[in-house]
């Protein structure tokens, strides 16, 4: 079994920063890909953010500039460091992996984070 757990999420003033984490644990042969997605209230789930286990970053271009995307190998944790957040960045953020030669994906339970104005 694979297990992601987030932290970090809740409740910012606008212009503040969070970080978030996802811990990622289990039977893991190789880990493709880590990546943030978002769901705001009442909208589809969208990507966030995105890196490679060779550290290549990807962000959709409506995120681009105020998230950033790491990983720590060692602990085998990935994060996501938001900054000047608007109240529209209010969602439930998950993180997932997309892990082995058959490419599975597993997301995490999912953290809040809400901005308020």
């Amino acid at each position: 079994q694979v297990h992601l757990v987030e932290s970090g999420g809740g409740l910012v003033q606008a212009g503040g920063s969070l970080r978030l984490s996802c811990a990622v644990s289990g039977s893991i042969f190789v880990i493709n890909s880590m990546s943030w997605y978002r769901q705001c209230p009442g909208k589809q789930r969208e990507l966030v953010a995105a890196i490679t286990a060779g550290g290549t970053t990807t962000y959709p271009d409506s995120m681009k500039g105020r998230f950033t995307i790491s990983k720590d190998n060692a602990k085998n944790t990935f994060y996501l460091q938001m900054n000047s957040l608007k109240p529209e960045d209010t969602a439930v953020y998950y993180c997932r992996i997309v892990h082995g030669g058959l490419g599975y994906a597993d997301w995490g339970q999912g953290t809040q984070v809400t901005v308020s104005s």
